[in-house]
């Protein structure tokens, strides 16, 4: 018995020992298993965060516009006379009403409460027989004319400063051009209509009296030895009809005057030479029947805003006509209502306006996105006055009974739309619309040019000569290396070219940008002459390779030929770039560069797409490479081996079995790779000039959505309507990469299932 027990004791240690390596096994699977499940749900949970945080920054973009009444009041001063002109400071806080007896009325926005009235220095023995602004350019600049023919130029000044941390403004009336009157008529000729623009150094005054227009430049003469600087002035009078001209301005270069009537009548004038103003264009900008009511720039003064009696705003910009000059051309028209446009105030920092017709209704509008942003009715019937404030955030409206309203605007993203962004846009000084992306510039009344289109094109275009590159090469050696390489050569093979992969992309761009471009700059036609002769050299080796005797091809081992081709790609590289000057200039007489652009117009960028796909296409084909060669070999042998039994060929084994089984993994590995090449930033950003432009041509530069983002990104402003448009370009290329990676994902089942029977 005591044997029994000696003999069975160690035998239930060892099944107790069994069982808990089992359950130990057991608990380890179950771990692996969770683990997986909850790395799998966090790179989901990770992947849709990224998605919602996207659609969060981008969201506000397409927001409405909103107004809001801040605060409502009787008419300051009201006693001092009608207002001619409303403006509003940039912090919102004061404003100025100049009326038609002189004064300057200095008023809290909010309260209404005057701070400071101070009168225009107009003589006595004058009287104002019209008035004038200037654009937001002059700082507050308005001119008055007077019944004696002579002139005075003020501006309001808003003055900020800080006592205590408390901020403090003061408003005043400066004279820039000194405060006696200027004499713009020497006959005293009362001033019917009149227009300014106020330089730094000169300044220039249109004016209109009785079927005369006169333009007066009056230019600062500093001396070294004086304190006070003087004033000197040409003049010169239009040869031209002044009579029926309601409207008059000047842009912000005084280089061009535009008059206008109230039948539609638009003059062109060039002022350029003061002294010699010559017409450039005439012409018809109004139906018949229908008035002119409103008169505006656009910001920047490039574009002219023009209001009718049918409630419409039509834009007119400047564009080269057929022979080279400029010339106004309708570029769109905005649709406010049926009644007369009475007001059009134009933003000083976007290419945004506010239109007022006669019924008190309100719009705001922008020009490049074609967007009606607000559109309310704030007043009961045509208002006084008008004006909006320099930031955009506000307006003040005067109704005709003398109440005063302050608005707070919140219009955050006007300039970005559907049209902005994926349609054709006809943006000012270009002679058509188009795709164009443009988002910033050293100009203040600069036009962003949020087209996503240019960037998409790039994106795909650089993918596909990427892939172009890549595909057949990677493919054509996986398959090689799988299924005829040497094992021995294949080891060496195969970790070779998966070790290109590690290598930095930032690197491959530098070699690209510094290197291969202007090596394939310099040996285009050399380029081309390997395409041709490399194939011809390989299949003419192959060609000798059938008379050389068995005895020596049996001498080679099995599945190590491709050693061979070696010396023979090389020695075909050296052929091909060694005949390709002499070719070139049998040919073509001249580079074939040159011969591109001279037969075809097709011109050369250094850095362009044929540099982006060489690169970028062998970054990518380790990834296909590794990818589609374990496919190819992890195809069962009884599958190979049975084919040949039959009686099939090596060849016709690999096409006809081994290529279909392995198709679920080829095809994952080409669209790994493609979407590899997708979101591809460096090589791109270093290889292409990052050039945003629509041109197929494989000689022209580009630029992607990844590169866009990693330029631009570091420089935007945060909350701006560039910085959520780049994010919107990030949403863009996300949704790309997911929806084909998807596409991607169902093929490859439906290959699984159709070839999985093999």
């Amino acid at each position: 018995m005591s044997e029994i027990n000696s003999i069975d004791k160690p035998a239930s240690l060892v099944n107790s020992a069994t069982s808990r390596h089992e359950r130990w096994r057991l608990l380890k699977d179950q771990l692996a298993r969770y683990g997986v499940v909850v790395g799998g749900l966090g790179v989901i949970v990770a992947i849709v965060l990224i998605f919602f945080y996207l659609l969060y920054v981008v969201f506000p973009l397409f927001l409405p516009a909103k107004v809001e009444m801040i605060s409502h009041y009787a008419l300051p001063e009201a006693a001092l006379g009608k207002t001619m002109l409303l403006e509003v400071e940039e912090q919102n806080t004061l404003a100025v009403r100049y009326t038609d007896q002189g004064q300057a009325v200095f008023f809290d926005t909010k309260s209404g409460k005057t701070v400071l009235v101070q009168a225009i220095a107009i003589p006595k023995s004058a009287k104002i027989s019209s008035f004038a602004k200037g654009s937001p350019a002059n700082e507050g600049a308005v001119v008055y004319g007077l019944s004696d023919g002579r002139a005075i130029v003020a501006k309001h000044k808003f003055t900020v400063t800080f006592v205590d941390n408390k901020k403090t403004i003061t408003p005043s009336i400066k004279y820039p051009l000194g405060e006696q009157p200027l004499v713009v008529n020497s006959n005293g000729t009362a001033i019917d209509n009149i227009a300014i623009k106020v330089g730094e150094d000169d300044t220039t005054i249109v004016a209109k009296s009785g079927d005369k227009i006169r333009v007066l430049n009056f230019a600062k003469e500093q001396s070294l030895f004086e304190e006070e600087a003087k004033w000197t002035h040409s003049e010169a009078t239009l040869n031209m009809p002044a009579s029926g001209v309601t409207h008059m301005l000047v842009d912000k270069e005084e280089s061009n005057l535009f008059l206008l009537s109230n039948d539609g009548r638009l003059g062109f004038i060039d002022i350029s030479d003061k002294t010699n103003p010559v017409i450039k264009q005439e012409l018809n900008i109004v139906a018949a029947g229908t008035t002119v009511t409103s008169f505006e720039f656009l910001n920047g003064d490039l574009s002219l805003l023009i209001g009718d009696s049918n409630g419409l705003v039509s834009q007119w910009g400047m564009v080269k006509d057929a022979t080279n000059r400029p010339a106004l051309q309708k570029m769109r028209e905005f649709k406010v209502s049926d009644k007369p446009i009475l007001s059009i105030n134009a933003e000083q920092r976007r290419k945004g306006f506010m239109a007022v017709d006669a019924s008190g209704l309100v719009g705001i509008y922008h020009s490049t996105s074609e967007r009606e942003m607000i559109k309310e009715q704030m007043a009961e019937s045509a208002p006084a006055a008008v004006v909006m404030s320099p930031r955009a955030s506000a307006l003040m409206i005067q109704s005709d009974n003398g109440d005063i309203q302050f608005w707070h605007v919140d219009n955050e993203h006007p300039e970005v739309s559907i049209r902005s962004l994926w349609q054709q846009v006809w943006y000012e000084s270009y002679a058509a619309p188009g795709y164009t992306w443009q988002s910033s510039s050293a100009s203040s009344d600069f036009e962003p040019k949020y087209s996503l289109i240019p960037l998409v094109f790039g994106t795909l275009k650089a993918a596909f000569y990427a892939m172009l590159v890549a595909i057949p090469l990677s493919l054509m050696g996986a398959i090689y290396t799988a299924y005829f390489m040497a094992p021995k050569m294949r080891v060496i093979v195969k970790p070779t070219i998966e070790l290109m992969g590690a290598l930095p992309t930032v690197i491959l761009g530098f070699l690209a940008g510094l290197w291969l471009a202007p090596f394939i700059e310099k040996n285009l036609a050399g380029m081309f002459s390997f395409l041709v002769i490399a194939p011809l050299g390989v299949m003419l080796f192959a060609l000798l390779w059938q008379y050389v005797p068995k005895e020596h091809r049996q001498k080679i081992p099995e599945g190590w030929d491709a050693a061979l081709l070696i010396p023979v790609i090389i020695l075909s590289t050296w052929f091909a770039f060694a005949i390709s000057v002499p070719l070139e200039t049998m040919l073509f007489d001249q580079t074939l560069r040159e011969w591109f652009k001279s037969e075809f117009g097709i011109g050369y960028d250094q850095r362009n797409a044929m540099v982006v796909g060489i690169a970028m296409g062998f970054a990518v084909i380790p990834t296909i490479f590794s990818i589609a060669e374990d496919a190819i070999f992890s195809v069962p042998k009884h599958l190979t081996v049975g084919s040949l039994a039959l009686g099939a060929t090596p060849w016709q084994t690999m096409t006809k079995v081994v290529l279909l089984t392995a198709s679920p993994g080829i095809f994952s590995a080409v669209m790994i790779g493609f979407g590899r090449a997708i979101g591809e930033t460096m090589i791109v950003l270093m290889a292409t000039g990052n050039t945003p432009v629509m041109d197929i041509s494989i000689f022209q530069g580009l630029r992607t959505l990844a590169a866009n983002i990693a330029v631009e990104m570091p420089e935007a402003e945060v909350d701006s309507s560039h910085y959520r448009v780049l994010f919107l370009a990030a949403l863009v290329l996300f949704l790309f990469t997911f929806i084909f990676n998807t596409l991607a994902e169902v093929i490859r089942q439906r290959l699984r299932e159709r070839y999985s029977s093999l």
